[in-house]
């Protein structure tokens, strides 16, 4: 089930990110990249002003970044994202904080979550400290490790 998420909505939500940073918007496309590894989710991310209007390089084939050039706002796009490029509504989960933008997802049959549940839920966690072993080196799991050379491949 992919996901369309109102960036800003969401990155108010994060307990140590601000949108007074200046890479406020990339620090949380690295987030949504890792959601998307761990889950094997896809996910659009819209962003009020930004990189003027359009796709972004800070996207790639998991993650969709998209910015609204002024003087529209990203409720505006995901709205009419919602009504014009989705095909299948009920295949997608709406992430917002806007009641205007989730009433039309509802309406178009689309899941919803509000952007500070899904920050709690998938970008707010706490992990424990994990447990070194006897030499200091941390144990990994076959599955983290696979994980990984996904990610970065094996050296050669």
């Amino acid at each position: 089930m992919p996901y369309l998420i109102d960036g800003h909505n969401l990155i108010g939500q994060l307990e140590d990110l601000s949108l007074s940073d200046p890479n406020d918007e990339a620090i949380l496309v690295t987030r949504l990249k890792a959601f998307c590894a761990r889950t094997k989710k896809k996910v659009t991310v819209i962003f009020d002003r930004g990189v003027v209007g359009g796709k972004s390089d800070l996207s790639n084939n998991t993650v969709q970044v998209h910015f609204v050039a002024t003087p529209r706002e990203a409720d505006d796009l995901m709205i009419n994202y919602i009504k014009n490029k989705i095909k299948n509504h009920g295949d997608w989960t709406c992430v917002s904080s806007d009641e205007r933008v989730l009433r039309v997802a509802i309406q178009k049959g689309m899941q919803i979550i509000r952007s500070k549940d899904f920050a709690v839920k998938h970008l707010n966690r706490s992990i424990s400290p994990p447990r070194s072993s006897k030499d200091g080196n941390l144990p990994m799991s076959k599955r983290e490790l696979d994980e990984w050379l996904d990610l970065f491949g094996e050296d050669q």
